[in-house]
């Protein structure tokens, strides 16, 4: 099969969706690899290295979007409308839960969206976990210099001084990314509270970390209670395929001192607060309600060399698979793909997204 990786199109994206060392164990599967120039040199890859690793450089998107099946990064952006097709197997995060527009030109064009974050295992969702992790860590350092007065915020250090009390954080959400958030927070040396709704959840939590973590039910009479005394506010909320809920009111921001900061994880999906928009790493912040918030679609791409090993690490046994097997013959191996394919030959076969737009959903092919 021919295997696309074009070079990623949003802005700031560093990440390319496969190394080099992937690269060569699809060409070595005999598939015929087209990379884009310059795909991989946001993350520290150069050219050379892919065609080392036995890749076709191509110059241009259109070539490496010919392929059979395009692996990618973050979702095509209206540019690359224009490469979508039937026939084509498009394997990257969607997201079309808080994206209608590319929900509808993905069913126009008949292509089979198989999307990395709606991939599940029992209760896992492998493929988005270890950006999860990563943008849990990031969530936490992202916070903590956004409080610095210089930055606009309130200019509290969250692991305070002897003397003077730590910083407060509240993160909503005890997933992966709310995990990781957390225990950064504490590493900083931070007071740290994780509202979470799964009582299993929160006994894992209790006994993974230590006491300067602490859980709360996630109810809207904690979070209101909470809030004004919260510096940095971490929105870590995920419904798998489906649109975030708004658990965040305008209201419960005003009752937060001006300068605390918000950083909203869930952006991906809609986010998480009434105030929430996506923002850029060239433009990360703006101020609402006195709060600053940091709502950054692609948050891993800052740490483009880390995230791409990473997604790699992840992602290609599931890229192999499809390009040995074609879409059929891999949801025969890996039952878990079926739930990744978001769209097929036209038709809308993830409910999370069909709720989130009004829009019927229909049974994958048996």
């Amino acid at each position: 099969m021919r295997v696309g990786i074009p070079t990623e199109t949003k802005i700031k994206e560093n990440r390319v969706a496969c190394t080099p060392a992937g690269v060569r164990m699809l060409a070595r599967a005999g598939h015929q690899v087209l990379v884009q120039l310059g795909a991989g040199l946001g993350s520290g890859y150069s050219d050379e290295q892919y065609r080392e690793a036995g890749a076709v450089l191509v110059t241009t998107a259109a070539e490496a979007w010919s392929a059979d099946l395009v692996i990618k990064v973050k979702e095509p952006l209206p540019g690359e409308y224009g490469f979508l097709r039937p026939g084509l197997l498009l394997f990257t995060y969607l997201h079309l839960a808080a994206d209608r527009a590319l929900t509808d030109r993905l069913l126009a064009s008949g292509t089979t969206g198989i999307a990395y974050e709606t991939v599940q295992v029992g209760r896992r969702l492998p493929l988005l976990e270890p950006m999860s992790e990563i943008a849990g860590r990031m969530s936490t350092v992202v916070g903590a210099h956004y409080l610095s007065k210089a930055q606009g915020g309130k200019g509290v250090l969250l692991g305070g001084v002897p003397g003077v009390l730590p910083g407060k954080v509240v993160v909503i959400g005890g997933g992966t990314a709310g995990v990781n958030a957390g225990r950064m927070a504490m590493g900083l040396g931070a007071e740290v509270t994780i509202l979470e709704v799964d009582l299993e959840k929160m006994r894992f939590l209790d006994i993974s970390l230590n006491s300067a973590v602490h859980t709360l039910y996630s109810n809207e009479q904690n979070l209101i209670e909470e809030m004004p005394q919260v510096d940095l506010l971490i929105g870590a909320v995920l419904v798998p395929g489906a649109k975030a809920p708004k658990l965040i009111t305008r209201g419960m921001l005003r009752s937060m001192r001006p300068g605390s900061v918000f950083v909203d994880i869930a952006i991906d999906q809609g986010g998480c607060a009434e105030t929430s928009h996506v923002t850029t790493h060239t433009d990360p912040v703006y101020v609402e309600e006195g709060i600053v918030h940091y709502c950054v679609g692609n948050m891993p791409g800052a740490y483009a060399r880390t995230a791409t090993q990473a997604l790699t690490n992840v992602t290609l046994p599931y890229a192999l698979r499809l390009a040995d097997l074609g879409l059929e013959g891999a949801m025969a191996k890996c039952p878990e793909l079926r739930g990744g394919v978001n769209t097929f030959r036209g038709g809308l076969t993830c409910p999370g997204v069909a709720e989130a737009h009004g829009l019927p959903s229909l049974p994958l092919p048996a």
